[in-house]
């Protein structure tokens, strides 16, 4: 199958789901780049993020390349009225994907970081991406069609030093995903983690971390997008990859202090 057929073909299965996808973490990054291709298959956005210029920015271009319907929607989600907001803004449109990619991540000593910080972290990371999970999984199984992406890592699969908080929310995805996966499957409703390892964003700038092998936003998306329904856990990237298998096969404990390594080895370039 030539690579136009392979496109035609993904994108044909992912309007199944319905014509309209909400994209979380959409201002920047793997957000963006699940945002343009899913334009390229034909659905019609929800765009969410804090910041409202970007995500206008965004959507006209959406529009014009791709002749797609656009909406954004500017959210903090780590609010207490996030979700309802997230209600309001979709209740009129037929919703049949959604992808939580917004998220953020620290690093360096636990201790060292500010607990307000952290606890925030674990509301967008974990909280808000629980509620829309509920939500619209909720949807999509009265329906009996849809598609969840939830953004994993992979330091979720072990304790990791000098990023234990961040590491402990990926963890809650990852397992939130795997179990959401195998009840709704029945359902008519696809759930995937994507697990990717260092990736080319603004979040490693945000986390204080410099990044080597790092994968582009694009090759995350489109990995993640075309395991969706054939997998529960896709590791886009080449470090991902490289190191996921090696790693699965050390007992946890060691796990843990060679990802401790690696982060350090971050941290000191």
């Amino acid at each position: 199958m030539t690579a136009s057929n392979h496109t035609s073909a993904l994108a044909s299965r992912l309007r199944k789901y319905g014509e309209w996808a909400v994209v979380t973490g959409a201002s920047d990054g793997i957000g963006r780049a699940f945002a343009h291709e899913l334009a390229a298959s034909g659905l019609n956005l929800l765009l969410v993020a804090r910041r409202e210029a970007r995500l206008k920015t965004l959507a006209e271009a959406l529009r014009s390349e791709h002749g797609v319907q656009c909406r954004v929607l500017a959210l903090d989600l780590s609010t207490s009225d996030a979700l309802a907001a997230l209600q309001s803004a979709t209740a009129d449109l037929d919703v049949g994907m959604l992808i939580a990619s917004a998220g953020y991540g620290s690093s360096g000593p636990f201790l060292a970081n500010e607990i307000a910080s952290e606890l925030n972290q674990l509301q967008v990371n974990c909280a808000a991406v629980l509620a829309q999970s509920w939500h619209f999984g909720r949807l999509f199984s009265e329906r009996g069609r849809g598609g969840i992406i939830l953004l994993s890592s992979i330091l979720g699969f072990q304790g990791t030093p000098m990023s234990a908080n961040y590491a402990a929310t990926k963890t809650y995805v990852q397992a939130l995903a795997e179990g959401m996966r195998h009840e709704l499957k029945a359902k008519g409703v696809d759930v995937i983690a994507s697990a990717p390892g260092p990736v080319a964003t603004g979040f490693a700038t945000r986390a204080r971390m410099r990044m080597a092998l790092a994968a582009t936003p694009e090759a995350v998306a489109r990995s993640t997008l075309r395991a969706l329904g054939r997998r529960t856990t896709v590791r886009p990237g080449v470090l991902s990859k490289a190191l996921g298998w090696p790693l699965s096969a050390m007992p946890r404990t060691l796990r843990v202090r060679v990802t401790g390594l690696i982060m350090r080895r971050m941290l000191e370039r």
